[in-house]
């Protein structure tokens, strides 16, 4: 009897009948720098109760290392495999031709039956609107997507100035705007703090409606500027940071850019230089994420005070990585590891073997899916990704493989490899192949000693391309 609870539970019904919620915490530029994960200097105890209670995917991988193409994936389902999809402006330029735009994963559950509720930033632009500042009602990303989309800007007065803020509403000023800050002062200082309000206030309004509800809330930070108050700051102060592995520039053919975002910043040295400094931007990402982290523990103690925790489907998803000095970058961008793999975790009611990490080669195409079927409403045709069922059933059952684009280049990333095909219009591709069980990993080109396996790879991409 118990177990045929839990499967109603899982599987879209609870024990009294009713639909499971779900909330969907997207953080910006999270790479799985946690504790959970296994990076030990990271103060991160509300994400890690997350996956000490439900399933982390150790290997989850982003469709695109940057946050509008990146989301597109999230909430289409979809690949974004060519033209404006692998770029920030993917899901505006699909909401301007609504016919044949990809029906979106709240607007399926909406059309279930779910209220619909976004705060902060899920799709590219916070509050889901484009144009000047942000805030134009007629230019809107996924119509029809959601009964309320809500971007709280307090004293920064508009979305745009609220995602790239300093403390107090002060604005970004592109080339003077210092690209760490940590003022004294409460959560309010910085922007997530008013995300976390608001979102805390929807859930209570939210557990008081008849129909279940599908809760989006987006984290900005660690996004840069790297700026929270300081009292996140003084929890790493005399924290002793790893080495930062392979931290040369690549040679020959890659991937690599100049961090051209991070430099846009007012930064006082260099960190690909000079060590000092690299520590202190290291540090200033760690205490963001704890930042982060507290946001998110707001949420998971209200879903308790609530009574809800028992029928809410909760998921933490990273939109993509950030070098910290790998490969000689401080950004995003590239197709590399650290660009690419972002933390993911699913918590439902019943889950078995909670607490066990999943090494299985998964991406965030499979979320949309899995959500749809925990949630025992129809999976839309022609999606991309799989349901990972089977890994929240079992940590250990195997995984597939995972697509992401650039706009110039394509990768492929199975258990072992990642092959990252460059295209050029009017001439042969060009290939990088690293082997993940070497010591070098992702340091050390293999194309032209393993064809054998460009060509399995080149071909298998094609085929999920199409």
């Amino acid at each position: 009897m118990f177990r045929s609870l839990i499967w109603l539970v899982v599987f879209g019904v609870s024990a009294y009948g009713a639909k499971p919620n779900i909330l969907l915490i997207c953080v910006d530029d999270l790479r799985p720098e946690l504790k959970s994960f296994g990076v030990e200097h990271i103060h991160s105890p509300a994400i890690d109760s997350l996956v000490a209670s439900g399933r982390g995917f150790n290997r989850h991988y982003v469709q695109a290392p940057t946050c509008g193409a990146s989301r597109y994936s999230l909430l289409t389902g979809k690949y974004g495999s060519s033209g404006k999809l692998r770029s920030n402006d993917a899901l505006m330029s699909v909401s301007a031709q609504p016919e044949t735009a990809p029906f979106s994963m709240p607007k399926q559950f909406r059309t279930q039956g779910y209220r619909t509720v976004a705060v902060g930033k899920i799709s590219h632009y916070p509050g889901g609107l484009g144009g000047k500042d942000w805030a134009e009602p007629e230019k809107v990303e996924m119509p029809g997507s959601w009964d309320l989309n809500l971007m709280p800007t307090g004293p920064w007065k508009t979305p745009q100035k609220a995602m790239h803020g300093l403390a107090d509403g002060v604005p970004r000023v592109s080339g003077a705007c210092p690209v760490n800050e940590h003022k004294e002062g409460d959560d309010f200082r910085y922007h997530d703090g008013w995300i976390a309000r608001d979102a805390v206030a929807q859930l209570s309004e939210l557990a008081g409606k008849q129909e279940p509800f599908f809760l989006a809330v987006g984290l900005i930070k660690p996004h840069l500027p790297f700026a929270c108050p300081k009292s996140y700051l003084d929890i790493y102060k005399d924290v002793k940071l790893p080495p930062i592995r392979h931290p040369d520039k690549p040679v020959g053919l890659s991937t690599w850019h100049a961090s051209g975002e991070f430099f846009g910043n007012y930064v006082s040295s260099d960190p690909r230089t000079d060590s000092a400094c690299a520590d202190e931007m290291r540090k200033s990402y760690a205490a963001c994420v704890s930042y982060a982290d507290a946001q998110v523990a707001k949420l998971l103690e209200k879903l308790d005070e609530l009574k809800l925790t028992q029928n809410t489907i909760v998921v933490l998803w990273g939109d993509h990585g950030w070098h910290l000095g790998e490969h000689g970058v401080w950004g995003k961008h590239t197709l590399f590891e650290e660009s690419l793999r972002s933390p993911l975790v699913i918590r439902y009611p019943g889950i078995e073997k909670s607490g066990m990490m999943s090494d299985a080669v998964v991406e965030t195409v499979d979320i949309y899916p899995t959500l749809c079927e925990l949630a025992g409403i129809p999976v839309p045709q022609g999606l991309s990704g799989k349901s990972l069922k089977s890994q929240l059933s079992n940590p250990d059952a195997a995984g597939d493989i995972a697509m992401a684009f650039s706009p110039q280049a394509e990768t492929i990333r199975t258990t072992q490899y990642r092959l990252i095909r460059h295209s050029k219009k009017d001439a042969e591709p060009t290939y990088e192949l690293y082997d993940h069980i070497t010591p070098e990993g992702e340091t050390k080109n293999l194309a032209k000693a393993k064809p054998e396996v460009v060509k399995e790879l080149s071909a298998l991409m094609e085929e999920r391309m199409e």
